[in-house]
């Protein structure tokens, strides 16, 4: 690929974190509009000042390289940005600006700025936001929000709102490889592998989720109230005595929900989303089983969610709401059987 803008160098800056399809159309637009085109990337100070769930500096300029070399292998330099402005006000030999709608008015500023140091203004290529369906502008705040993927795309399918999802032979697959952090500890002394999660998370970037009865009971005994538990009132499919039962009044909201045994229903769905975005603790309790839940909450939840469950003779199990997380979550979702 080659130059056909006219332009010599070519500047653009950002934070480019989770690199998504609105990232890749500004560094293609920078690349056919010059000859070179400077990627200045946001410092981790910086980024970090935003949101702290932002990837650390290495791993942003790591995506950016990558998707410049899949698109031209030379004509292209990474740097560090370490100010609002970057070197763009005095650049002595820097012609264009790639821009979005969002910071045009950032472009136009710089451009008072190389005037009233005597420098030529640049050309500013604005490119415009991708949008999904809805209208919603792809943009990373939502990525880590949880709300769309890198491609704008949505992470529930609709249909799924519509249908109850049944465990296949080809979703039981998936399941049988474990996937998170397992946390060891004797089966009738569950605090003491909770001790070690709790230790291990003494900080969080996301919701923390409790799945299972034991799971929130024990939680709860160590005065840590999750942001969202789900119960079903039962332990390996046995119901529990009513001293082991969970204590509903240490959350301030409630919620019911209905999931037989093997199946994910639009009941259950519409409640786990409306629990994620409830301001206090809320408990999820479900009349059926709520074991296959973590499915759909690592697709509803922001980056960084914590989900903990228990694990059958072995202790507990932490999974982390990432990327992968989500991807592998639909994964499985989308071999299951829609009835």
């Amino acid at each position: 690929m080659t130059s056909t803008g006219g332009h010599a160098r070519c500047l653009l800056g950002g934070t480019f974190d989770r690199l998504h399809d609105g990232h890749k159309d500004l560094l293609r637009a920078g690349l056919e509009a010059a000859d070179h085109l400077e990627v200045h990337i946001t410092t981790d100070q910086m980024a970090l000042a935003k949101d702290h769930r932002i990837q650390p500096v290495e791993d942003r300029m790591a995506a950016v390289e990558d998707a410049l070399r899949s698109i031209r292998e030379t004509g292209w330099s990474l740097h560090m940005l370490e100010d609002a402005f970057g070197p763009a006000p005095r650049h002595p030999t820097a012609d264009a600006l790639v821009v979005s709608p969002e910071t045009r008015t950032g472009g136009e500023a710089i451009n008072r700025k190389r005037a009233e140091g005597g420098f030529d203004p640049l050309v500013l290529i604005e490119v415009q936001h991708r949008t999904n369906d809805e209208g919603t502008i792809l943009s990373s705040t939502a990525i880590r929000n949880g709300h769309m993927d890198t491609k704008g795309g949505a992470w529930i399918a609709s249909e799924w709102r519509e249908h109850d999802m049944a465990m296949s032979p080809a979703a039981e697959a998936h399941l049988k490889t474990p996937s998170g952090t397992p946390y060891p500890g004797p089966e009738d002394h569950p605090e003491v592998a909770m001790a070690a999660v709790l230790d291990d998370l003494s900080t969080l970037d996301g919701p923390l989720i409790a799945v299972g009865d034991v799971t929130a009971k024990v939680m709860l005994s160590m005065d840590v109230v999750p942001n969202l538990a789900l119960i079903d009132g039962q332990t390996k499919r046995v119901a529990l005595n009513d001293e082991d039962t969970v204590d509903l009044t240490a959350f301030p909201l409630r919620r019911d929900a209905t999931s037989p045994a093997g199946v994910l229903t639009p009941n259950l769905l519409a409640q786990l989303e409306d629990s994620l975005r409830a301001d206090v603790p809320c408990v999820l309790v479900v009349d059926g089983e709520e074991d296959m839940a973590p499915l759909y909450l690592h697709l509803l939840a922001p980056l960084g969610a914590i989900i903990v469950f228990g694990m059958p003779r072995q202790g507990l199990m932490v999974q982390r709401t990432t990327l992968d997380m989500k991807e592998r979550c639909r994964t499985i979702l989308n071999a299951f059987e829609v009835r």
